[in-house]
């Protein structure tokens, strides 16, 4: 338990590193701002104008730190990315070696995240389509990348005879399995959290156990 807590407390210190990372203190107020404002209306919906006044700031205020409302939404999306990876790195390494436990680390740590950093983890997946050229791939690089290192620990535990995956214990499956326990993560934040009868602990249970049964764990 103590080292549960412990992992906890290192990636949740990750996620609550202010936006943009770096940043200074205005980029970060409009990037607060921005993030509510996407949030509410999407970023299509959302000006310049909305963001600024959000922060009693005039319009030309946001172009002095970010070239273009698409640049901000790009350092937004991008930076949450990067918090989730990390911290995601950090739950495997402390998971130790066992297959088992490496996948309970990360599906707990992305609940953890979904339903704790709701407003953010909604943000950061729906509004990234938005991007397009270099910064769309540059997100997908990330997002490829998270989910490669999912499949790596399936695949692992395939290989140890602890993981039987559907479809056969091969690196397509690994990667199948993969999105799937990643999406069914993700979109924890895409309903009503506020009226779920239990707290994020039980929702970590939850989609533990889901997640060993779609990887074919032993009961």
């Amino acid at each position: 338990m103590i080292a549960d807590q412990q992992t906890t407390a290192d990636y949740d210190t990750l996620l609550r590193t202010s936006l943009p990372i770096g940043g200074s203190v205005l980029q970060r107020r409009l990037a607060g701002a921005a993030i509510e404002l996407f949030y509410a209306h999407g970023v299509v919906a959302t000006s310049v104008r909305d963001i600024t006044s959000a922060c009693g700031l005039t319009p030309g205020a946001l172009y002095n730190h970010f070239s273009s409302k698409e640049e901000l939404l790009y350092v937004l999306v991008r930076d949450i990315h990067v918090q989730v990876d990390e911290a995601m790195a950090v739950a495997l390494e402390a998971a130790g070696p066992d297959p088992v436990d490496r996948l309970s680390s990360i599906v707990r740590f992305l609940v953890a995240h979904t339903a704790g950093y709701k407003k953010q983890s909604r943000f950061a997946n729906r509004e990234f389509t938005v991007l397009t050229g270099a910064r769309m791939q540059a997100i997908r690089a990330i997002r490829r990348g998270m989910r490669d290192r999912l499949a790596g620990v399936l695949l692992d535990g395939a290989k140890q005879g602890v993981f039987c995956l559907i479809g056969g214990n091969d690196q397509r499956s690994a990667a199948l399995c993969s999105g799937t326990v990643l999406n069914m993560c993700v979109h924890i934040s895409e309903w009503t959290l506020e009226h779920y009868p239990d707290g994020i602990g039980d929702l970590q249970d939850r989609y533990v156990a889901m997640a060993r049964r779609l990887a074919g764990a032993p009961r």
